[in-house]
């Protein structure tokens, strides 16, 4: 028998039309599947429901793969493939298993030998990259900072450090909530020449981004508070 494909399907970033960031092969993914593991049920049904509206809710087949799922449960997730039944892993915003919890299942794929299908979407952050002017040659996606305020001004020193001596972009995110106590402590501690890239609701049509020099950014009050944010360093 042949096995099902494990898909990796994109979503919005946020609150906009599926079809107007995504390709409508990710729309025919979906309609032709009904299994699907995801990060919280209720925001996919939702996405599922904007992107095919006439699917029907009650055929879906949910997994649940978040911080609390069982290891032994995860296990079991591509049990359909090896009955020949494609399934989707759907990332919460964005693409899967990027900044997503998502890689282990396209490990435990390869494992058995399952075919994986990545499918086009927006990604925050080669998005950011792409429209920041920095160096998108050589950069680096480093996660969250630490949220102790001592380790978090060493870290933030420790990527201008990397960045100059690497010429390397360096990428970080924040929880949307500490955006502004972190833009306060970037432009504490960089030196004034760095650049920043600051990019805020993507494809959105609240979307703000900006690459200034540090000393200019002290000079610019942009509101980031609760927005998902984008955060790029370079030391030239």
């Amino acid at each position: 028998m042949i096995k099902g494909k494990l898909y990796l399907i994109p979503t919005t970033l946020g609150d906009n039309e599926p079809l107007e960031v995504l390709p409508y092969a990710v729309k025919q993914v979906v309609e032709r599947n009904n299994h699907f593991i995801v990060e919280n049920e209720k925001s996919a049904r939702r996405f599922i429901k904007k992107l095919v509206p006439k699917k029907s809710q009650e055929d879906l087949n949910i997994y649940i793969l978040d911080k609390y799922t069982n290891e032994i449960d995860i296990q079991n997730y591509l049990n359909v493939c090896e009955q020949g039944i494609n399934i989707g892993l759907l990332s919460e915003a964005g693409v899967p298993a990027i900044a997503d919890p998502g890689a282990i299942i396209v490990t435990l794929a390869h494992q058995k030998n399952i075919r994986v299908q990545p499918l086009v979407g927006p990604s925050s952050i080669l998005m950011a990259m792409m429209a920041s002017g920095l160096n998108g040659q050589n950069f680096a996606f480093n996660g969250y900072l630490p949220i102790d305020a001592k380790e978090k001004k060493h870290t933030i020193k420790q990527f201008e450090r990397l960045s100059k001596e690497k010429n390397q972009s360096q990428i970080f995110i924040e929880t949307p909530y500490r955006n502004d106590k972190l833009l306060v402590e970037l432009l504490r501690t960089l030196t004034p020449t760095t650049k920043l890239c600051i990019a805020v609701d993507i494809s959105l049509e609240s979307e703000y981004i900006k690459t200034f020099e540090v000393q200019e950014w002290k000079k610019v009050k942009p509101d980031l508070h609760k927005k998902p944010a984008i955060f790029i360093i370079q030391k030239y």
